[in-house]
């Protein structure tokens, strides 16, 4: 199945001004400039504008290959959010245009991404030449060899950049796989349990977040309104996962989805203990433990064996509800750290090896052939000053 990155920009002098849009499409495998096209508008804003640059981008892609994926890539954060179905659309001149644009693709075919400015120079480029041109018809273009090599050269270091920043890419996986199910996994922020390292479980008392953690929680959703690539919300019935999920949802403007499967080991009579504690009052208990990922915590709780099972059952049902799409999953460091182990195909005692600290993102890619792959682990950059 083929591939297509369509950039596409709009812009009006005035507001409503003289306006016009460009669209750029291009293979996504080789980077290679395949259709370029603007067109002077009249008078208009600059959100129609930019969303009769992506109709015309759509279109272009359309006509090259109807079947094909389409990832577009813009610097309006208000047509990718709408597009995305995360905002709402209010204005009566842009309803019908988004309308018109989720129909040139069957629904799953196209993927949205906000870019800054600065990487969606072509498009910007070709609108202005609208602009400057106003009055005259709109152009559709190949561009010639010497451009189409230097716009692979631009677009190669483009996904350069892209990947060193995305949370989340797909990787390499046969061009027929498709878009994996991508879980991009939030621990949940601090408590004040956290910092004193206790045990700090499901069967605990439900601590809420600290002033700390819903910080955190805060910064964590900035972050992830920047990469704007999350499309669904699921959460651990926790507060703590609650909460944190709730500072993300109200940033990004999607609804949150409570699963149960999320929810953090059951720690039985250590919980609210910390490591030191539960060596002096249970040795025996926390040896077998630490051996043994079938042995359960003191008084009942939940093996590691059991937290897998439960954990690998969530995977499978969100992976098949979610094929082709960008979860954020807001959980526990058990529930991360055996997501990651699965996915690595790791023993068990790799969960004593992973250090994952509070608000702090992750992400495994999921693939057609139940292949996976880890893409980030324990991401606390956005936690810095």
């Amino acid at each position: 199945m083929r591939e297509f990155i369509v950039e596409a920009d709009g812009g009006s002098r005035g507001n409503p001004g003289p306006a016009g849009y460009g669209s750029v499409v291009l293979d996504a495998a080789t980077g290679e400039t395949l259709v370029e096209t603007y067109e002077y508008l009249g008078v208009t804003t600059n959100n129609v504008a930019e969303y009769r640059g992506l109709l015309a981008g759509l279109r272009a892609a359309h006509d090259l290959d109807p079947a094909a994926r389409v990832h577009v890539r813009m610097d309006s954060k208000l047509v990718v959010e709408q597009m995305s179905g995360r905002w709402k659309i209010k204005h009566p001149d842009m309803k019908p245009l988004a309308l018109e644009a989720g129909r040139v693709f069957s629904p799953g075919q196209v993927t949205y991404e906000w870019i800054p400015r600065e990487q969606n120079k072509r498009a910007d480029r070709l609108a202005n030449e609208a602009m400057d041109t106003e009055g005259s018809a709109s152009s559709v273009r190949k561009p010639t060899s010497g451009e189409a090599a230097a716009d692979v050269r631009a677009a190669k270091a483009d996904a350069d950049v892209r990947a060193a920043k995305a949370v989340a890419a797909p990787g390499w996986a046969p061009a027929d796989m498709g878009a994996p199910a991508t879980f991009v996994l939030l621990r949940h922020g601090e408590t004040p349990l956290t910092p004193q390292k206790r045990f700090s479980g499901s069967g605990g008392t439900d601590p809420s977040l600290s002033d700390i953690g819903r910080e955190q929680a805060e910064r964590a959703a900035e972050a992830l309104a920047r990469r704007g690539t999350i499309q669904h919300i699921l959460a651990s019935p926790l507060t703590r996962t609650r909460q944190t999920a709730a500072a993300v949802a109200e940033r990004l403007g999607i609804e949150v989805t409570v699963e149960d499967g999320l929810i953090e080991t059951d720690f039985g009579a250590w919980e609210g203990l910390t490591f030191g504690e539960v060596r002096e009052r249970y040795p025996d208990d926390l040896t077998k433990w630490l051996a043994d990922p079938e042995a359960e915590p003191t008084g009942g709780g939940e093996s590691f064996a059991a937290t897998a099972t439960r954990i690998a059952a969530t995977r499978d049902k969100l992976v098949a509800a979610y094929a082709g799409r960008t979860v954020l999953l807001v959980t526990h460091v058990t529930p991360i750290k055996t997501f990651v182990r699965l996915a690595l195909g790791a023993p068990p005692e790799s969960l004593f090896r992973m250090e994952l600290s509070a608000a702090s993102l992750s992400a495994v890619a999921y693939y057609a052939d139940g292949n996976a792959s880890v893409r980030l682990l324990n991401d606390t950059s956005h936690l810095r000053p």
